[in-house]
């Protein structure tokens, strides 16, 4: 029950947060609500007991491109004006109402099966084997985080002004 209660106050959160995202004018307060929403998703994976998929999730999203994200923002001058309107509000609109309308579709003709039994072990001890154990990709990691904060560095250089 209280899995269930979780679950939906998420997913309450997460589509909140993804409205905030497109309708926000606020750039940067848009992608600090992308954050939330990536949060968010790592919440329900865990509610869904896919505790690797939580982990990624917060690695990666939430650790890697939202961080990119904002610094993207942040970078760029007129952050508090967002995006002009255009002609295309109205096309955008139907477009967008169309792919609901077909995902509400194949959400509910679709059979769902649904497994009664949780996992009996958590997933986070075979990760943590993987990546801390004998022969384990902790390196690989550790460099790839080190490329990216180089990227960062680099693309800082690049767009400052002199």
């Amino acid at each position: 029950m209280a899995l269930n209660i979780a679950f939906w106050l998420l997913a309450a959160t997460g589509v909140a947060a993804a409205l905030s995202v497109v309708l926000l004018r606020n750039v940067f307060r848009a992608a600090l609500t992308l954050v939330l929403c990536f949060v968010s998703v790592a919440g329900i994976y865990i509610t869904l007991s896919a505790d690797f998929l939580a982990i990624v999730q917060i690695l990666i999203y939430v650790g890697g491109i939202s961080v990119l994200v904002i610094l993207a923002v942040m970078l760029t001058r007129d952050v508090t004006q967002g995006s002009p309107s255009n002609k295309l509000k109205v096309p955008a609109l139907l477009v967008a109402a169309l792919f609901a309308g077909v995902l509400i579709f194949s959400l509910t003709q679709t059979p769902w099966a649904v497994s009664a039994e949780p996992p009996l072990e958590p997933t986070t001890s075979a990760l943590a084997g993987k990546l801390l154990g004998q022969g384990g990709f902790i390196l690989a990691v550790e460099i790839a985080a080190t490329l990216l904060l180089a990227a960062i560095l680099g693309a800082i250089v690049l767009v400052r002004e002199k």
